[in-house]
């Protein structure tokens, strides 16, 4: 039996914080040009973030999942649904199933956390892969950093 390319978990610590980090910047900023002050913001420090990283150790993806209080303002107020957000995967590592393994992850530790929907907002390109995965588009197109987003939820 062969390991896993990959493995989506958790961050734990501050080295994994700062790989999560440096995915986001990697595709956020380096990529699509997204401002690095819009990029970071106060919800870093309070959010759940989850880093894939290969068996040697490189990190090629990341997201975090907002709950509480944190969640309740970008989601209408209730305490019940979590915010996925952040989600990136390098550009070298796509198409390999990261991105699904870091959404599942995430929404494991939404469960952990007893929460029952978890909210989006994707990228309009990535909609399809989101309802891949069970979600559901709501609400009109907005912007968002310069980039066209829709809400999407799912319940767990």
């Amino acid at each position: 039996m062969t390991a896993p390319a990959y493995v989506a978990r958790v961050a734990e610590g501050s080295d994994d914080l700062e790989a999560c980090f440096a995915v986001r910047k990697e595709v956020f900023v380096g990529e699509q040009g997204v401002p690095e002050d819009l990029e970071y913001d106060a919800y870093d420090a309070v959010a759940v973030h989850v880093l894939a990283v290969r068996a040697d150790g490189e990190a090629i993806g990341a997201g975090r999942l907002l709950y509480g209080e944190q969640a309740a303002a970008k989601t209408g107020g209730d305490l019940s649904v979590g915010s996925l957000g952040r989600l990136a995967v390098v550009r070298e590592a796509r198409g390999l199933g990261v991105g699904v393994a870091l959404v599942r992850a995430i929404e494991d530790a939404a469960r952990a956390r007893g929460l029952a929907v978890v909210d989006l907002h994707a990228q309009t390109h990535a909609l399809a892969f989101y309802e891949r995965l069970g979600y559901e588009a709501y609400g009109p197109e907005y912007l968002e950093a310069g980039i066209p987003h829709q809400g999407m939820r799912r319940s767990l």
